[in-house]
């Protein structure tokens, strides 16, 4: 008779406290910074801009991260990235100028790209390939359960203190003052409770072993080209939601901070129930199904952003945008069954630098075109989902080793032969 597991013996659990200790810190501070950067620090397109990119060189550094794993296993690697995030977050409210910010988004940047290389290359190792989407799937909704509770709790706090009830309240037990003060206690909790959720995972899981030895070198594999492909115009394309939507949100319809709150809420709450059924569709009909359904979705989104003139409209679209994230899970799974085993640690760190590789650059270069034309930004968006499609129409139906494209190069199945 086979000892039964208890839930700290079993990874996939451990992904799913790690995914719900990241959302904590990390959408506390998306949610509040468009309104702390204008309000706070006068921040216009440019600043936001710029900030935006130098979040992203972390990301485009990525590819670090196997060599730091000679010194470190990956799984302490990933939650010591996740403790890097919460202090950085914790300290952000701290330093509302300019360069204080572009210092402590940097110092949370290291440690959430860090993490999601790690938590990607972790989730494709452990994972078993028949079931990865539906995990995924659900580890995803793991994710949104812990966004809507600190969202929640944010829109709650910011809600009553327009009434005078709650930040006030607690800012004259506090001897402090309201307003900034605010977002310096919501950034410091929600850093916090990251941290301290990094710790008590640290402690309470073991050391799991490696099924397979992963590669402790850059790997670059020619048969992994359309992957490569697939990433780094999802890496582009995703920067115009990211740092645009929100910020046209705020500066052309004027929406405050329990709105935007609000937003990010919904789209949190709807990620509950859709990410394990996306991921089961994606099971059942195929990662080529699901990313030309996500392509030709995003196609039409980017082009009414580009022309919307009607502030709920434009939540509308936010909200069926951000629905499409959870298809994300297509072009990792379509790796993981066309990849070398011992390639996911390698191949993880390296495509989160080639996601970054257009990333540092789009959001200062279009933060600059915005200022011109915030519908020619929307419209670039349109035409790299354009590109992300005809890319996806040459995946295979039945992705494998050896069989990773159906136009182009062809890999072989053994490593050897490449």
């Amino acid at each position: 008779m086979k000892p039964t597991k208890t839930w700290q013996s079993r990874p996939e659990i451990l992904l799913m406290v790690m995914a719900a200790a990241m959302p904590i810190a990390f959408w506390a501070w998306v949610v509040l910074l468009n309104n702390f950067t204008i309000e706070v620090a006068a921040f216009t397109g440019k600043e936001i801009g710029v900030l935006q990119s130098l979040r992203e060189v972390p990301g485009f550094l990525s590819f670090l991260v196997v060599y730091l794993l000679l010194i470190i296993a990956e799984q302490r690697l990933a939650l010591f990235s996740l403790f890097i995030l919460g202090v950085g977050v914790a300290l952000t409210g701290y330093f509302p100028t300019v360069i204080g910010l572009y210092i402590t988004t940097v110092i949370s940047s290291i440690g959430f790209h860090y993490y999601e290389a790690c938590h990607q290359s972790l989730s494709l190792q452990w994972l078993d390939k028949k079931t990865a989407p539906e995990r995924m799937g659900l580890i995803y909704s793991v994710a949104s359960m812990a966004k809507v509770l600190v969202l929640g709790a944010i829109f709650v706090a910011y809600l009553s203190s327009l009434s005078e009830i709650s930040w006030r309240a607690l800012a004259s037990s506090t001897g402090l003052r309201t307003g900034l003060e605010s977002y310096q206690i919501t950034y410091l909790f929600s850093g916090l409770a990251t941290c301290g959720l990094a710790l008590i995972a640290y402690i309470l899981f073991p050391q799991f072993n490696e099924t397979v030895r992963q590669t402790r070198k850059i790997v670059l594999r020619k048969r992994y080209w359309l992957y490569y492909a697939l990433t780094f115009i999802s890496g582009a394309r995703r920067q115009i939601f990211i740092v645009f939507a929100s910020f046209l949100m705020v500066e052309k319809f004027g929406y405050s901070l329990t709105q935007i709150t609000a937003l990010f809420l919904l789209n949190a709450a709807f990620n509950i129930f859709l990410a394990p059924l996306v991921g089961k569709v994606i099971s059942r009909i195929g990662e080529r199904a699901a990313l030309v359904f996500e392509y030709l979705g995003l196609i039409g989104v980017f082009v009414a952003y580009a022309f919307v003139d009607d502030g709920a409209l434009a939540a509308g679209l936010y909200v069926i945008d951000h629905m499409f994230f959870a298809f994300a899970i297509a072009i990792k799974t379509y790796f993981q069954k066309i990849g070398d085993p011992a390639d996911m640690a390698s191949t993880a760190s390296v495509a989160f630098t080639i996601n970054h590789i257009a990333a540092v650059v789009i959001p200062a270069v279009f933060g600059l075109l915005w200022l011109i034309s915030p519908a020619a930004v929307f419209l670039s968006g349109a035409a790299m989902a354009v590109v992300s499609l005809l890319l996806s129409l040459n995946v295979p139906r039945n992705p494998q080793a050896g069989d990773e494209v159906l136009f182009g190069y062809r890999g072989r199945i053994t490593k050897a032969a490449e």
